[in-house]
Order: structure tokens, then sequence, then C-alpha cells
């Protein structure tokens, strides 16, 4: 009997049953579908009420004022508000795929409002002239409209989340289309959305961005009234003229469907119940027509809004909210009058099983071949119905047939219990979201839970993303932003205790998200409060600056360690601050300072050199003014004018200055003290002989060119300037002499006095200079008869060679000047007869 009970609700159209079970009695009052706009969101979304305007109705008790009213399914008013947008008349309004309120005004404003009736901002617009040809229809779909205004030009935005609105080719029609219905980007070849127009003539017009054209051509015989497109984009159902149901592919180039209407006039509302039937609905009737056999009829005598899921069709009337759809296989197996499926006798052995009858054991025998199809068909028709108790009765049959089932698998009935829990807890007409399982798993659980915080429902949300086996932290994360939003007067102190009792729940919660909220809406020490539990640095640092609290963020950056956190601190205190106060937060801070002053020795030398001053420390800003001295060395402009008054010398005299202050550094004093004075000279020498090649070279180097340029007089004043010294002297003048080959003058200056150094420099630079003639003059002036042998052998005079070192008497000295002679035979004898005369054992 219970069989027959539940089929006995189904309506046979040709070979498919559909049933259309009242999901919720509305429980709202005083609401006439007839003499409001209304839009409802699909996947059992909320429902958008406002009253119409361009209807003359009665008002009862209401107010004159309109209101924008949004309920649940169930009739539950969730928010309202006074409609007060300026703008024109309302010319429609939809849910956008994130439950966002969108609604189009006559002068082509577009206003959101989220799920609590609050105005989002900012507003935006379809267009200058949308504004001034006035908008008569629009077209929603997800994310976007199409808008058609008085001049018969067509407006599209494709996603509210990027709001750029564009027009699309011009139709060319002098009166307003029959209808309008737009095909999806996902769904078109181009990739942009497609708008039909049914005009006055046998065709369609499709209207794109790039252009428009005509179709159905030959396939039509007349205009149409009304259009619908599938889900899918696929096919199109339209409403002809003459009262005919047509079912079209999409580019109207095949008729799939042409039947017969009771009435001639058009539906005010044509929609898919899925993708097996459609639905024509008249003032009192609701016609479903499919493929063949009758068409079904449902007689109302109230206003219904259809709203079209992916399953089926919900119908929402002023007492009631339906829901009709095909039935499930898994369901017309079991229930299905006289139906002898092994699920059909499963169900029924259960019902023989509670009754204690031994029939039960004769139908599981029957169907023992088949027990696995049996119990996967309980559980599948289980989770299509939205009775509870029937739900329960199918999954006992279902666990009833598993115990003798060895190959099921256990755990599809824990899931499909487990999922069941989750739909009947947000069908509840407080939570009024009635969800299909095809839908939930087409919504997917994110979004469902998305859609329960967004709506304030967070402990369910909670409870499901748990159940679920779920991430908490976006329950929580909204719950703790609600929370601060709605307790202005709630102590921070108060706050924060209640705050992290739940933030504790979910490890890895961003506290500085939180926190980031407090700052938000003003609750600044809130915020400070909670930072200073967020664990990373990373997300902690930013915040801390962005609420004010530079100190605590520069503590919190150095004790990271993270060099880049530091630097977005050092920089950002920077701005903000003036830089004496800057110096002051640094210097206490020894990471901090190094990485500031590390940063700007490279950019910022002069913002340094502050710094350096402003903590006593004279001689980083002394090696500072040295370091730029030379930097502008490497720009030829920095040497030009007077000598004496360069760029360059008045920085290196005020780094002497600065070094002279205090006593550890008289060195580098000194040091920069001469460094000035030799760039003057220097700079006087460029002057004088209008060569630019003394500046930045050394003393050594200034006096040997002097000489080679034969500015004697210059080369002596550098060296009593710098006090260079006798034996240097000598040195820098042999070679320099040596190296301009001006032997005259080498010679007189050997014989000057005795030199300091020896004759050995002037040996060495007439050999370097090739010059054994004289070199000659000077060997025999060299003290040392081993430096004498030495440098003969050098010039190749073996014979002097060896009577020098036969006067050293040195036997490792003779060997090493016979090597040197190798390749000379009368040379190595003369060694030989010097060794036999001297008898030195160890030369060979």
């Amino acid at each position: 009997m219970a069989n027959v009970s539940v089929a006995a609700e189904w309506q046979l159209l040709h070979n498919r049953y559909y049933r259309k079970p009242e999901l919720y009695p509305m429980r709202w009052k005083h609401i006439d579908l007839g003499r409001n706009k209304v839009a409802c969101a699909p996947f059992g979304g909320p429902v958008a009420i406002i009253r119409d305007d361009s209807k003359i109705v009665q008002l009862y008790a209401e107010s004159a004022l309109r209101k924008l009213r949004i309920f649940n399914c169930a009739g539950i008013q969730l928010a309202e508000t006074v409609w007060r947008n300026p703008g024109g008349r309302l010319i429609g309004m939809a849910w956008t795929d994130d439950q966002t309120l969108v609604c189009v005004v006559q002068d082509g404003t577009v206003y959101r409002y989220n799920i609590h009736a609050e105005l989002l901002e900012p507003n935006f617009s379809m267009g200058k002239e949308c504004f001034e040809q006035n908008v008569v229809e629009c077209v929603f779909w997800g994310n976007g409209v199409v808008c058609i205004t008085e001049a018969n030009q067509i407006f599209c935005i494709s996603d509210f989340k990027n709001p750029k609105s564009c027009k699309l080719s011009d139709p060319g029609i002098e009166d307003l289309p029959h209808c309008m219905v737009v095909i999806e980007p996902q769904y078109t070849m181009s990739g942009n959305v497609e708008v039909l127009l049914g005009v006055g003539e046998a065709c369609v017009l499709a209207v794109e961005e790039d252009g428009v054209q005509r179709l159905g051509e030959g396939v039509l015989d007349g205009p149409l009234q009304r259009m619908a497109v599938s889900l899918d984009g696929k096919w199109l159902a339209a409403f002809t003229h003459d009262g005919r149901l047509l079912v079209l592919t999409s580019d109207l180039q095949k008729t799939i469907l042409d039947r017969e209407c009771e009435s001639a006039l058009p539906p005010q509302q044509l929609a898919w119940c899925g993708m097996d039937s459609v639905l024509l609905y008249w003032d009192d009737m609701l016609l479903m027509m499919g493929p063949d056999g009758d068409p079904v009829r449902y007689f109302y005598d109230e206003p219904v809004v259809l709203i079209p899921e992916c399953d089926g069709v919900r119908i929402l009337s002023n007492t009631s909210m339906e829901f009709l759809q095909r039935v499930p296989d898994s369901t017309v197996t079991i229930f299905r009058i006289g139906s002898t499926s092994p699920a059909a006798l499963l169900y029924d052995a259960l019902d023989h099983f509670d009754r204690r009858s031994a029939k039960a054991d004769e139908n599981l025998r029957l169907i023992r071949p088949s027990l696995h199809e049996a119990v996967e068909a309980c559980v599948d028709a289980a989770g299509h119905e939205f009775d509870i108790s029937r739900q329960q009765t199918l999954l006992r049959a279902a666990s009833y047939g598993q115990a003798f089932c060895s190959n099921f698998n256990r755990e599809r009935i824990q899931e499909m219990c487990r999922l069941l829990r989750v739909l009947n807890a947000v069908r509840s007409p407080e939570i009024g979201i009635p969800l299909s399982i095809q839908q939930f798993k087409l919504l997917t659980p994110p979004v469902l839970i998305a859609r329960l915080i967004n709506a304030h429902q967070h402990l369910l949300a909670l409870r499901v993303s748990e159940y679920l086996g779920m991430s908490q932290e976006v329950v929580i994360m909204h719950w703790a932003c609600s929370k601060i939003t709605a307790s202005l007067n709630i102590p921070d102190a108060t706050l924060l205790e209640v705050l992290l009792d739940k933030l504790k729940l979910c490890k890895g919660i961003s506290y500085a998200a939180v926190a980031g909220h407090a700052d938000k809406i003003g609750r600044r020490k809130l915020a400070a409060m909670l930072v200073d539990h967020e664990p990373r640095s990373s997300k902690q640092v930013p915040l801390l600056l962005s609420i004010g609290e530079e100190d605590t963020a520069l503590i919190k950056a150095t004790e990271s360690g993270d060099t880049d956190l530091v630097y977005l601190v050092l920089f950002h205190i920077w701005q903000k601050r003036q830089p004496l106060e800057f110096f002051g937060m640094i210097q206490a801070r020894t990471q901090a300072r190094d990485l500031f002053i590390t940063y700007a020795r490279c950019y910022k030398h002069e913002f340094l050199k502050d710094f350096f001053l402003s903590t006593g420390q004279l001689n980083e800003v002394a090696f500072l003014l040295w370091k730029e001295s030379w930097e502008l060395g490497k720009n030829p402009m920095a040497s030009k004018g007077s000598p004496l008054h360069s760029p360059r010398t008045k920085l290196i005299d005020k780094a002497h200055s600065l070094f002279a202050e205090t006593k550890e550094h008289t060195f580098e004093s000194k040091a920069a003290e001469e460094h000035a004075k030799l760039l003057k000279i220097q700079h006087e020498l460029e002057v004088s002989t209008k060569q630019a090649i003394f500046v930045d070279s050394s003393i050594n180097d200034t006096i040997r060119t002097c000489i080679v340029l034969g500015n004697h007089r210059a080369a002596l004043k550098v060296k009593t300037e710098f006090k260079v010294s006798e034996k240097r002297w000598y040195w820098l003048k042999v070679f320099a002499l040596a190296t301009t080959r001006d032997w005259v003058a080498l010679e007189t200056f050997s014989k000057e006095k005795r030199p300091p150094i020896g004759y050995k420099p002037f040996v060495e630079a007439c050999v370097e200079a090739d010059e054994k003639a004289e070199a000659v003059k000077y060997i025999p002036k060299l003290a040392d008869p081993r430096e004498r042998a030495e440098a003969y052998a050098r010039i190749g005079m073996a014979k002097e060679a060896a009577d020098a070192a036969s006067q050293a008497k040195d036997g490792e000295l003779l060997g090493r000047l016979k090597l040197t002679f190798a390749q000379n035979s009368a040379a190595s004898s003369i060694f030989d007869t010097l060794r036999d005369r001297l008898s030195f054992p160890g030369v060979s």
C-alpha cells in the first residue's frame, strides 16, 4: 500500500513520471506575487520581493513606502530595506552566482544588495546612452546582464565583478522585440554573450558584439512570442504566434519538437524542467509538455513563479514552494505500482521483516542474484527524497539488504547518511535552502558553506564543515569578523576573550585577518590586541604597520630575523616619521640600524650623513665625504674650475676637519690633509702642463711624471711638500731619467754626490732599458764584488764577471754564473780555469 500511495502522487508524461512535492508552506503574510516583482535565486537561494510600480495595486494595511524584502524559500523574512534608489522605474532584478541582488532601473543605473538587504557600493551605470534612451527590458544570467533601450540598442555587462558596459551591434529594428533571451558566453563559439531577439518576422536575430545574424529563416513560419534556453545552452524552447511549442537547436537550424498548445495567447512564463520537458504558465494553468504523449496540466488559483533548476523547476506561489521534477529511475523501480524489481522486493522485504513475516526471507531469496543492484537502488532513491521518514525507510531497506550482500561497499550507506543529514539540516524552514542531492553535488559543499556564513548561519556552517571533514577556518573567520561588526558596544578586552575562545579552535587561523577587519571598522585597540596572537610575522608585521603600531612592528620584524620584513618596517617608518625620530627608533636596535646603514650607503648618502651626525659618529661622516670625493673623481666635470676650490678638495677638507675632532683617527686626519694637498698640487700641474694626467695618481707617480715631462722644479716641490726621503727620491729620478733615455742627465745625477741608494739602481735602470754601454759606467762603482759579478753576467761580460766572482771567493756564485753562460763554451772554460786556480771543490 505504501508503494501505491507514493506513486499516486506522480503524473505520467508519455513514459516518464513526474512528481511535485511541496517543499514548504510559505510563512510570509500578505504577499501577493501578482502585485510584486520577484527575483528567486537558483540552488534554493533567497527570494527578493518589491512592489511592482508599473501596476496599480491596492495597498492593504502596508505602508505607502516601497520596501525591498528578502525571504528564504520557506517565506521567512531575512531582511528588508526601504527602496530609495532614484533613476526611475525598476526594470528588472536577479540574483548573481554569489547571491548578490542586482537591480537595474530605468536610467541604466545598477544597484546591488547583499542577502541582508544592505546596499553595496559602488553603484555603476550601463552607460551614457542607456541613461539618455531609457532601459525597457533586461535579461540576467550568472554574473551578467543584457539591457535593451527604447531606441532598440542593446548593452551588456558580462561580469558584475568587473562592471564594464559594452554596446552590442545595432539589431536594426524599429519596434521592440516580442521576446529576448541570452545564450551565456560559455556556450557560444565566440566566447561572448549572444542575444536572441524574437522580432515580428519569421526569424530570430542573434546579436553579438561584432555582428547580427538572422537565424531560423526557412525553419520558422512566423514570429516567436516567448523563448527559453536550456541550462546547457544547446536547445531553445519557443512559443509561436499561432500557439505552438517549438524546441529547436540553439542555432535554430533544426526543429526537434513542434506541438500544438491549448492557447494561442503567449504564456506569461516559459521554462525548461530539467532537460526532458518544457513548462508553459498562463494565469490559471501550468502546462508541462514533453516530446511525446499528452501534456500534463496543473491548475492554480494564485500566481506562480517558475524557478528553473538543473534537475527540475521550483514553483513559488503565495502559499507554497513546490518542486516539480522527473521521478528518478531508482525511485520508479521501487515505488511504481506493480513493480517486481529487485529493489521493490527488497523494500517490501523490509516491511515483512518489521511485521515478522516469513515473506521477508522469501523475497530475499528471489532477489539474491541482484541484491547488490537492489541495495544501490534503495540508497540512490533515499538520496532523492525530501521526506525524512521515507529516507529512513529506504536506508533501512538498503542496510537490511546489505547484511546479505557481501560484495557491497559498506561505506556507500554511511556516505549517503552523512549527505542526507547535511541536506535535511539546510532544508529546515529556518534555513530554507531546499537543495536536491543533484543540486548539492553541482553546487559543491564549499559553496554551500559560503552561502550559510553569508546568511550568518555560522553554527550550522561550522557543524556541516566539521561533519564533512572540511576546514573550519573560513567559518570561524567570518563569524569573528561578523561578531566584531555587531559588537560595537562591547569593551575590547571582553570581546577579545570571546573571539580567542573560538579562534583557538582552528589551528593556523589568521589572527591578522581578523585584526585587519577590527581596524577597518575603527577598533584599533582591539586590532592591536588580536594581532599580538598572530604567530606568523609575515602577516603580523604589515598589519601592525597599517594600524600605526610602528614600534611593535619593528620589534616583531627584528625578532623574526627576516630582513625583508625589517626593510618593510624601516621604509614605512622612514616615510611616516621625522628624520630625528626615525634615527632614535633604529639607533637602539642593532639589526635594524645595520640594515638601514647598508641600504643608505648605496642609495641615500645625504640621509646617512644626517644619521651619523645625529648620533655623533663624525668619523663615519668623514668616511662618507671621502668616498663622495672619489665618486666625484669619476665625473670629468668635477675637476673643472679653480683647482684650489674644486668640489673634491672641499669634501676632503671637510673629512679632514671631522677626523681631527677625535684622537682615535689621527692617521685618517693626516691622510685626508695630505690627500687634499696632493690634489691641489695635481690640479696646478694639470693646469700648467695642460695635460690631465696627474689627478688621483700617487706621490711617487706624480714625481715620476714631472721628471719624465722635464719639470724637475715641480718634482722637487712635490718632494719637499711631502717630505719624500732621499732614497725614494733617487729611486724615482733614476728610473724616470732612464724612461726618457736621458743618459747624460742620469750620469750627471750620479755624480752630484754619492747616491744614498748606491749605484745598483743605476745599473738596473740601464739594463732594463737595454743600454749595456751605460750600465758598464756604473758597474765598477758597485762596492760588493758579488753584485758586480751578477751585473756583468746580466750584460753578458763573462771575463769581468769571473774576475769579480774571484774577488768574492764564493763557490756558489761561480756555479750560478757558469750556468748563466752554459751556452757559451768559451765563457764556461773561463769559470773552469778560475775554479782550478782557486780550487773550489763544489764547482762543476
